[in-house]
């Protein structure tokens, strides 16, 4: 069997189950053959009491002194009631029943008093308890009896007459009869805890398999996720803790499918920002190499034309550095360890300062910014150049997906401050990924991007404990807010 929990389930159930039983059968033991000694005891003695009665009652007025008769039932025989009890007394007393008198000698036997006895024949410890019978007490004790020849229970009584105990009454029970019982109890005990072991351990085995079911079936998933398959699911509904892990790991599978798919998603822009680095580095440098091969060649000459290649090398050199720039800033901002200049500054101002700087840029295309503003001083603890270069990245890319002669409108309103275009929008598929690195939206508005401008304004706002989002639709327009905490 490969189930390793089912046996050990088992072994354990079943295991307990029998230390159960021999306690149960231990404790048993001790119980019952006590209680039915007990109560054969009080069987006896209620016979005891009873004959000794009923002796009494016969003997009363009829002048008969036991002392006297030395067990010889001569002058019994005249009494014909109490002869004929006493000649009965072993039916009566259903056990063996004897007379004594203070001195342990025996007076009568019921239906064997024509024979004699001694001391020799009374049980162990029958002197007891004819001491105690002669002081008034009823009386047990255990012992052999070389007569029955075997372990008995005696019962003592008194017998009275006139107001006088005149002899002992003693009941000789077997303890066979009893021990005869008690065994039968014990195979009845045997037979029950051995039918109850069996069904315990079939019991136990179905219920063990049953607990393992749904760990094989967890155990299959969790192989199958670590084989990469992060669409396999437990099917497991349980109300309680089994469940509750199968729950689990149906939600780390989701979650783990969840990050192969981001994963692939970010290997692809991985890729693409790899390509797209690549491209905006070797288009400049090719430029420039081109360009200085032809200088160094003297195959330009014109003044003027080389006073061009010199524009386009330098235009070309300031498009790398921006690169090469942003590239570092990402890095420095991702840097945990990496301190910015925190100072109280007037917010209002900074916006001011990246609109003035963004409005060339919007010149170009003849878009216009409107700023609104209800306060003019909105001081906060921050870096002035980093929040200035954090709007001026998120203006910038209002102006670039904007159409021309249109306009961005600027709010500062409370808490908040929203910048809001007119342009192409960003569709639903994009949206989620405009902040990521290596992403960049492929349009003709985006051909020069290297998809790192939006990361670093996220960045920056991170660094500030700006909540920078984002809400847009193609073809109407697209909206940044910026909720200062």
């Amino acid at each position: 069997m490969k189930n390793k929990i089912a046996i050990k389930l088992t072994s354990y159930f079943s295991i307990a189950l029998l230390i159960f039983s021999i306690v149960i059968g231990a404790v048993f033991t001790i119980l019952f053959k006590s209680n039915a000694i007990n109560m054969h005891k009080k069987e006896l003695e209620n016979r005891a009491l009873a004959i000794a009665e009923t002796i009494s009652e016969l003997s009363e007025g009829s002048g008969l002194n036991f002392g006297s008769m030395h067990g010889r039932m001569m002058g019994l025989n005249m009494q014909s009631g109490l002869g004929s009890y006493i000649r009965n007394l072993d039916d009566i007393a259903m056990t063996d029943a004897w007379i004594v008198d203070e001195n342990l000698n025996l007076l009568t036997t019921g239906s064997m008093a024509h024979m004699k006895y001694s001391y020799a024949d009374l049980p162990k410890d029958a002197d007891i308890v004819v001491n105690n019978v002669f002081k008034g007490y009823t009386t047990f004790s255990e012992g052999f009896s070389p007569l029955l020849n075997t372990p008995t229970i005696t019962v003592g009584t008194p017998i009275e007459a006139s107001g006088k105990i005149i002899g002992a009454l003693l009941l000789l029970s077997p303890v066979k009869g009893i021990d005869n019982a008690v065994n039968m109890g014990y195979k009845i005990l045997s037979l029950s805890i051995i039918i109850a072991l069996i069904s315990s351990f079939i019991l136990s085995t179905v219920l063990a398999l049953t607990f393992t079911k749904p760990l094989k079936k967890m155990k299959n998933t969790a192989q199958l996720l670590a084989e990469g398959n992060y669409s396999a699911k437990t099917a497991i509904k349980q109300n309680d803790e089994i469940g509750e892990l199968a729950s689990t790991i149906d939600i780390l599978s989701s979650k783990l499918d969840e990050a192969s798919r981001e994963s692939e998603i970010l290997q692809k822009q991985r890729q693409d920002f790899i390509t797209n680095i690549s491209h905006e580095l070797r288009t400049p440098v090719t430029v420039i190499r081109g360009s200085l091969e032809a200088l160094c060649d003297g195959i330009i000459k014109d003044p003027e034309k080389i006073n061009d290649y010199y524009k386009q090398m330098l235009n070309d050199s300031k498009s790398l550095e921006r690169l090469v720039n942003d590239l570092l800033e990402l890095s420095r901002l991702q840097n945990a360890d990496f301190k910015i200049d925190m100072a109280e500054i007037n917010l209002c101002d900074v916006l001011k300062d990246a609109i003035r700087s963004a409005s060339n840029i919007a010149q170009t295309k003849n878009i216009k910014i409107e700023y609104h503003h209800n306060k003019d001083v909105f001081l906060i603890n921050g870096d002035y150049g980093r929040l200035r270069q954090m709007f001026i990245i998120i203006i910038d890319n209002a102006v670039k997906f904007s159409y021309e002669s249109s306009k961005i409108y600027i709010d500062l309103k409370g808490q908040s401050i929203s910048i809001r275009d007119e342009g192409i929008g960003i569709s639903k598929e994009n949206l989620p990924y405009i902040f990521d690195r290596y992403y960049r939206v492929k349009s003709i508005e985006n051909k020069s991007g290297t998809g790192l401008g939006l990361t670093i304004a996220k960045q920056i706002a991170l660094r500030h404990n700006i909540n920078l989002s984002v809400v847009s639709k193609q073809g109407v327009g697209t909206t940044f807010e910026f909720y200062i905490k």
